[in-house]
């Protein structure tokens, strides 16, 4: 007996599609899955082929010409299984290292996931990662071990891995014939197999009593439980097949059917969303929402992360056939939207309407940059808008432009993003660009307390203002807050938001160019010459003090301050947690304190370690690069921005400033005029 008996009661919502993503280590074959779900819907004529580039969600030439997947692609396509019909938005997510943000990003607005697994390589690092990103998010899995037609295919093998370092509660619902062979064909596993029985009895009382007491146990009570399961995470099915040949993809729709948890979106109520992409097309800026709730209709005015309320001025819906350009969208389904000047992450509408179950993952800046070069000099001007566009889109990629010095940096999460930032200036902007070695993003927190004060008429000061300023040390965390102090009733408003402009334009670069933070920065005095014009003549500004003049002096009277307080260099230093085979543990240890790493905590098991610490984020690049071949290809390296640590060399590192220098009081005067 199959999934698909007994029958299913009732046909699935065709109007309440299931949001499923498809996620794997790299070259695992989720792109060649996507293809044949795809052909098999009768949405494509022929499978695309990732080696020939002709893959239907890999649009980018570098994504072809790579054979990987950079950016989260969504297409739609209907599902008819024996067991009924399903509307299905596919999500296909990068598998590359470099873009596990990406993925994660993607994992918050799915219902459910397959996470693709090669019956010849097995559980990689990557695979480890991916599954515990569903796990902290709370996304219900399905295993889909694929190649089983691939010469050293061995499912068995691959299903002991997936006990040891996935989940020990799985529940195999199929089994290869053949395997290793191009005729290779799949069985699928009945619900009343003993193996089966036991994987689910043991998940609920009432089941595993009945069981062990010899009672029958019903197919329905069975798939109820799995249902359960699954859906809370308790169980994890693994299917197996070639997406290439296409065995074994019936039983995968059969579970997606049967077994995924179906969408209850709420059709009543405020519409509500979270943005999972930005892009544009020849059209301009689109944004790609999951709707948790209501209809969004064109013209209707939405808040986007809180804002003031804007109009939607353009509603599409993903399709088998591309994007539906329509009147409204609904609850469940995939919106691509115009109007609304979101970003990735942004909620739509009314605040707070994805599931409470549902774990969203914040992600820390990225501690590598690099700078940006147009290969012909004449492009800077659409080097600077394509970065700008490219950084819009993508919040990861955190964009320091100076027009000025003509400089743009970018941070990085990794080197590919290098190559993948290159080809989208190249194919978007006709832009060839290169990149300097990338280098670690320090920051500076102020180390005491200083003054100063620079007033009207003296020093050389150009500018009709008056502006004393105090600057303090406050934890680490705090960030730069900026307090009027008594002269907020002294000094009319304008001027008071000017000034807190220009501290925040000044604490962009401090004096070792990086940076500055954690600090309170107080007004201690002011002055200005009230809107006066001559005899019978309209306003005159050089006789009136406007809100430049203190936009304009407070880098300079912020840098005296700083002079007196002084800062500290502070360099990241980044979380790790490690996964090896035990007998890699010497040289990965040796290797370790090399770097400059700290173990916090260790922990062995199933014939693996894990060790848990704090790295120099500078040594992370060398640490991934090496721990390939001090673990045989095993190693499992995660890591995350966790604090930074003061530099203690004399001579901290430093970051070439752009622009003006506030620090350089006649420099400053001359080059940033009234």
């Amino acid at each position: 007996m199959t999934l698909s008996d007994p029958p299913h009661p009732t046909r699935a919502r065709t109007h309440a599609p299931l949001n499923l993503g498809i996620v794997a280590h790299v070259d695992a074959g989720k792109t060649s899955l996507t293809e044949r779900l795809l052909f098999e819907a009768g949405v494509t004529d022929a499978i695309g082929s990732v080696d020939a580039g002709t893959t239907r969600t890999d649009s980018m030439d570098l994504e072809r010409r790579r054979g990987i997947t950079i950016r989260a692609a969504v297409t739609s396509f209907p599902l008819s299984t024996p067991a009924g019909d399903l509307a299905v938005n596919l999500i296909d997510t990068p598998g590359h290292p470099d873009f596990i943000a990406e993925v994660e990003r993607s994992l918050g607005v799915l219902d459910a996931a397959v996470l693709v697994l090669s019956a010849v390589e097995g559980v990689q690092p990557q695979s480890v990662v991916i599954w515990r990103a569903l796990q902290r998010i709370g996304v219900p899995t399905v295993l889909f071990v694929n190649k089983v037609d691939r010469s050293g295919a061995d499912v068995d093998r691959v299903v002991e891995q997936v006990r040891r370092r996935l989940t020990p509660r799985v529940v195999v619902l199929a089994h290869p014939a053949g395997q290793g062979r191009r005729d290779a064909t799949v069985e699928p596993v009945p619900l009343t197999d003993d193996a089966v029985v036991a994987a689910v009895a043991e998940r609920d009382d009432r089941l595993l009593a009945a069981w062990v007491d010899g009672e029958r146990v019903r197919p329905r009570d069975l798939l109820r439980v799995l249902r359960r399961e699954v859906t809370s995470g308790g169980l994890t099915p693994v299917l197996c097949g070639s997406a290439i040949s296409g065995a074994g993809t019936a039983g995968l729709g059969e579970v997606l059917v049967r077994v995924l948890p179906r969408p209850s979106p709420a059709d009543t109520g405020p519409a509500a969303g979270t943005v999972f992409a930005v892009d544009r097309d020849d059209r301009g800026r689109r944004a790609w929402v999951r709707l948790w709730s209501g209809e969004l209709r064109v013209r209707d005015k939405v808040t986007v992360a809180g804002s003031a309320p804007v109009r939607v001025t353009e509603v599409g819906t993903s399709t088998p056939s591309g994007v539906l350009v329509g009147r409204v969208a609904a609850a469940g389904q995939i919106a691509v939207v115009r109007g609304p000047a979101a970003r990735i992450g942004d909620a739509l509408g009314h605040p707070g309407a994805q599931p409470p179950e549902r774990r969203t993952h914040r992600f820390a800046p990225a501690t590598l940059e690099a700078l940006v070069e147009p290969v012909d000099p004449s492009q800077r001007t659409a080097l600077f808008a394509g970065l700008t566009e490219l950084a819009d889109e993508d919040p990861l990629i955190a964009l320091r432009l100076d027009a000025t010095d003509g400089e743009a940096a970018v941070s990085l999460h990794g080197e590919v993003q290098k190559e993948v930032i290159g080809a989208l200036l190249e194919e978007r902007y006709g832009v060839r660009a290169v990149f300097s070695d990338t280098s670690v993003v320090c920051l500076e927190r102020v180390a005491g307390t200083g003054s100063a004060i620079d007033r009207i008429g003296e020093k050389g000061n150009p500018y009709l203002a008056t502006v004393g300023l105090r600057v303090e040390p406050r934890p680490v965390g705090h960030g730069v807050e900026f307090s009027p102090g008594v002269e907020r009733g002294n000094l009319p408003r304008a001027f008071v938001d000017a000034t807190e402009e220009g501290l925040r334009a000044a604490v962009r670069q401090g004096p070792h160019g990086w940076i500055v933070t954690d600090c309170l920065v107080t007004m201690t005095a002011s002055a200005y010459y009230p809107r006066q014009s001559r005899p019978h003549q309209k306003f005159d500004k050089s006789m009136s003090s406007v809100a430049a003049d203190f936009r304009c002096l407070t880098p300079v009277v912020f840098f005296a301050a700083l002079a007196q307080a002084g800062t500290r260099v502070c360099r990241p230093v980044d979380r790790f947690d490690l996964e090896l085979p035990d007998e890699a543990f010497g040289p990965v240890a040796a290797l370790l304190g090399r770097l400059g790493a700290t173990t916090l905590e260790t922990s062995s098991a199933g014939g693996y370690t894990r060790l848990v610490g704090h790295v120099p984020a500078a040594a992370v690049p060398d640490l991934a690069g090496r721990l390939p071949d001090l673990t045989s290809g095993e190693g499992v390296l995660t890591t995350r921005l966790d604090h930074h640590a003061p530099v203690a060399d004399a001579r901290p590192p430093a970051r070439r400033r752009t622009g003006p220098d506030p620090a350089d009081r006649e420099a400053w005067f001359r080059d940033v005029p009234r």
